[in-house]
């Protein structure tokens, strides 16, 4: 018999936890942490992390550190801040099925909860953590795939979130599993419903709505630990939800599902910069010899645009931009994440002669994956055609361990330092084995300042 959600997260423990999802929760944390590295510089992290000062003071709950500042608010302002400034470099873990994020409210959120603990005296192990992770991963994603069955909008991360954040953070606060319930379900209700095309139609710092999903989880752990109701989450419980729950615990959700992104942008442009990025290579082209790009995908890929991003806002949300850069410079990294990038002219040149179409086929076949097929037009009138493909990244088509850490500290580097960045990047890699003093530095680097105005 399947167990309940709530059942399920009162009784978890570490031993139950199988080595792949194991290793995607490791591969997870070293790569949320070099995203909220560089994160950190972005206007949008540091208006968060000025807002949260202002309106979140730490409370009874204890102090909580913010995630790359140091600096205490509530556990639910520094899960805010922390969510923002993951979420400002679109370049953390995904699930295509969800059309969304959990790491960039997740890690944000289970770091301000143990923060808090911490300071209260409490020891925490790896172990613990990667109980907690567990579960606020699978819920999310069970929460995510019911939402989108069920609701006809398109809701953000931060919808589904909340609802793991809720139950996870409701365990490392002791809940059982009658609170636990509640948690989710006031953390599904009072999460955000935010419309994600609006954000893509009009980029701007909302985003992902991780950062209101993820303290909007933190909030309902604590309501329900001091017995407020809330239950039942529908996307929990019921007739319509039962299907994606069916098989809790015998499969997991995180392991399939989860991916990883080469590029710091929406993952919709991704196999049209990986189709550009292997034309330019196998014919031996420079970008002097495009004349033009004509990029086929599925419907809402085309909404993304972005021929002249003025923005970093924009440009997450473009194509045309991004496929441009990576013509252009052969790389589509931390060094185009500047406003000096936006008037690169050989980029705007390319990015104006970019048609995106809207392509029927694409558009059906887009279900749990992201499709594009790119044709480059030389300018002497030769055509080069890739295959459609799907992104790279994926759990059929992983990043290598030498990809993943070359990411990891092109952003974490520059803004850590080597040294540092190096030291979190091998407690992140193997957290589960930290004992609580281990575990304590690991979150001592997470939410330490980094000098940093």
């Amino acid at each position: 018999m399947t167990p309940s959600m709530s059942d399920f997260a009162a009784a978890l423990a570490y031993e139950d936890l199988p080595e792949p999802l194991l290793a995607v929760l490791r591969r997870s944390f070293a790569d949320t942490l070099g995203v909220a590295a560089i994160g950190s510089t972005t206007e949008m992290s540091r208006l968060a992390r000025k807002g949260a000062l202002a309106v979140f003071g730490a409370g009874g709950a204890g102090p909580a550190r913010m995630l790359m500042d140091g600096r205490s608010v509530s556990p639910a302002g520094a899960a805010m801040a922390g969510a923002f400034t993951v979420d400002s470099i679109d370049a953390h873990d995904g699930n295509s099925h969800n059309k969304g994020h959990a790491g960039s409210a997740i890690f944000p959120a289970l770091l301000a909860v143990a923060d808090a603990l911490r300071a209260d005296g409490a020891e925490i192990t790896g172990r613990d953590f990667a109980a907690w992770l567990a579960l606020a991963y699978e819920v999310s994603y069970r929460a995510g795939q019911v939402q989108h069955a069920t609701c006809a909008d398109y809701h953000t991360s931060g919808a589904w979130t909340a609802v793991g954040v809720a139950a996870a953070c409701a365990r490392m606060l002791g809940c059982n599993a009658a609170e636990i319930r509640h948690a989710a379900g006031i953390g599904e209700y009072h999460g955000p419903r935010s419309q994600m095309m609006r954000c893509i139609d009009f980029p701007t710092m909302v985003r992902d709505g991780v950062g209101w999903g993820a303290p909007s989880g933190v909030t309902a752990a604590y309501l329900a630990r001091e017995g407020f109701t809330g239950a039942p989450a529908l996307t929990c419980e019921g007739a319509e939800a039962a299907p994606f729950w069916a098989d809790l615990g015998a499969v997991w959700r995180t392991v399939e599902d989860t991916h990883y992104k080469a590029y710091p942008c929406c993952r919709w442009a991704h196999p049209s910069i990986d189709a550009v990025a292997d034309l330019m290579r196998r014919h031996d082209l420079t970008h002097e010899q495009i004349a033009s790009v004509t990029i086929r995908t599925f419907h809402n890929a085309t909404r993304l645009a972005g021929h002249e991003p003025r923005t970093l806002d924009d440009l997450t949300y473009a194509i045309a931009f991004p496929v441009a850069a990576m013509i252009v410079r052969g790389h589509m990294g931390a060094g185009e994440l500047t406003p000096e990038t936006l008037d690169d002219p050989d980029i705007l040149r390319i990015s104006r002669a970019t048609e995106l179409i809207d392509d029927p086929e694409m558009t059906r076949i887009s279900v749990g994956k992201r499709w594009a097929q790119v044709t480059l037009v030389a300018t002497d009138g030769r055509e080069f055609a890739d295959a459609p493909r799907t992104p790279r990244g994926d759990p059929d088509a992983p990043l290598s361990d030498a990809e993943m850490a070359v990411k990891f500290h092109a952003f974490a580097d520059p803004v850590l330092g080597h040294e540092r960045a190096a030291r979190t990047a091998d407690l992140a890699g193997r957290f589960d084995s930290l004992d609580s003093g281990d575990f304590t530095e690991l979150l001592d680097l997470c939410l330490t300042d980094i000098n940093r105005p």
